[in-house]
Formats: C-alpha cells, sequence, structure tokens
C-alpha cells in the first residue's frame, strides 16, 4: 500500500527529508545537465527533485498515483500535478524527454505494468532515471522514512525490471550516505562525500538511468538533447550489472 501524499509531504518538511531531496536533486541535476529545453515528468513522489528542473526544462509535469493521492504543485504557480492511475498514464505517446520515478516502485503492486506505461509515454531515445532504496542501505529498513516501506532493489534486481520493460539500462549511481536519524543530518555533506570512497555499498539509494531504444520518430519540431559527454554515472554493461569492490553483485 503506497504512502498517503500528506505522509510524504510532511517527511519533506523534515530536516531529514530536506537532506534527501538536496543529495538526490544534485545526482538528478548532473545526471541530466538540469534538462534544458526537455520535457520532462515525475512519477510517483518526484516533486521535491523536480524543483531545481523547472526552470530550465521546456515543460515539467508530476504524475501522483491515485492510490497515494495528489497536491498542487509548484505552490505559488499554475498547477503542474495530475492524479493518475498505476499504469495509465494521461498523456500521449513519446511526449516526454526525460522521466524521473522516485516512491514509485517500491510500492507499486504491479511495477513492470508501470515501467511498460512509462515506456510508452517516454520519446524515442529519451531517458529514465529510477530512484529507489537500495535493498542493503540503511534507509531500506527505517519505518520512520518513505524509503523503509515497500521493496527495496538491489542494482541487478532493477536493471532486471528496466529490461523486462524494454528500457536499458546505461548507468548507475549512489547516494543518501547519512544514516536516517535527525542528529546525523548536520553531517550530511560529510557521509556522502566519504560514503562514496570508504563504504559504497552502504548508500541509501540506487540512481539508475535506462534509454529507450526504438527506430520510432517523435514529432517533428521537438528534438531531443544528446546525451551528457562527461561522466556522472557508472556504466552499467548489456546483460549483467557492475560488482562493487568487495560487494557480491545481488548484495549491493
Amino acid at each position: 500500500m503506497r504512502r498517503d501524499v500528506l505522509e510524504l509531504r510532511h517527511f519533506y518538511a523534515s530536516r531529514l527529508g530536506q537532506i534527501a531531496r538536496e543529495m538526490t536533486s544534485r545526482k538528478v541535476a548532473e545526471i541530466w545537465d538540469g534538462a534544458r529545453g526537455l520535457d520532462v515528468l515525475g512519477v510517483g513522489y518526484a516533486t521535491p527533485f523536480l524543483g531545481p528542473l523547472k526552470d530550465r526544462a521546456r515543460r515539467v509535469i508530476a504524475a501522483m498515483p491515485a492510490q497515494q493521492g495528489v497536491e498542487v504543485w509548484p505552490g505559488q504557480s499554475p498547477n503542474l500535478a495530475t492524479l493518475t492511475g498505476e499504469d495509465s498514464l494521461p498523456f500521449r505517446n513519446a511526449l516526454f524527454d526525460r522521466i524521473l520515478l522516485v516512491h514509485a516502485l517500491e510500492e507499486s503492486p504491479d511495477p513492470l505494468a508501470l515501467l511498460r506505461d512509462v515506456w510508452r509515454v517516454l520519446a524515442p531515445s529519451g531517458r529514465v532515471v529510477v530512484v529507489v532504496a537500495a535493498r542493503n542501505g540503511a534507509w531500506a529498513n527505517s519505518e520512520s522514512t518513505p524509503f523503509g516501506h515497500g521493496r527495496p532493489f538491489s542494482r541487478r534486481q532493477l536493471a532486471d525490471l528496466l529490461r523486462d520493460a524494454d528500457l536499458e539500462p546505461s548507468g548507475w549511481t549512489r547516494a543518501l550516505y547519512v544514516p536516517p536519524i535527525p542528529w546525523a543530518a548536520g553531517w550530511a555533506e560529510g557521509f556522502e562525500q566519504a560514503g562514496s570512497r570508504l563504504w559504497p555499498s552502504f548508500a541509501g539509494l540506487v540512481l539508475m538511468e535506462a534509454v529507450k531504444q526504438t527506430f520510432a520518430v517523435k514529432p517533428r519540431g521537438h528534438q531531443v538533447r544528446a546525451p551528457l559527454s562527461r561522466p556522472v554515472l557508472s556504466p552499467l554493461p548489456v546483460g549483467r550489472a557492475p560488482v562493487s569492490l568487495g560487494c557480491a553483485i545481488d548484495d549491493c
């Protein structure tokens, strides 16, 4: 069962939620280079992470599942959020260049059906970033945060699920090394910098990017930007996921 939108809003208003938003938004902005001039869709409860993209992208829309509920977003501007079915996004085919999924797969009753509908509304060569709780991370074991509910994922599990939806994983990264306890929030930046070097397998979140590969053509007058030229994500070879040092693939 999905967390209620009011519960999610309350979490992201807290100190821990602000840290989760800051650390994850930074990664998304780096991966997509701010999504300048592109059409962006957020699925699940992605609004805390869409703010930095709103002023750079051509269009940003938030789609929130009916079981979760919807909120007006952004607050003082015309509403850009809509209530949707789990696997029936109310958009035409190939509309979005970039799609961000946060709090979307973990509590979905049918994550594959959700991803296949994401594939439908994604433009040819468009890109998806999926943010999920890491299976062995501390945040997946803390029920005081939304990441402690539903099913967490290992990298392999997430990559396999994306491929089943005809989305080819192209890279991954991690975020949220700070423990999910309020007193640690003040040291979040230090945890983030040290964690990526000293204990990478203990990150709270996994972010994986995947691309829609198809020969279909998006409607004229709309171009999709080329992939990033600078490395942001660790490469994820076709057919298998990489193994971190000292970490078995199913334990990452």
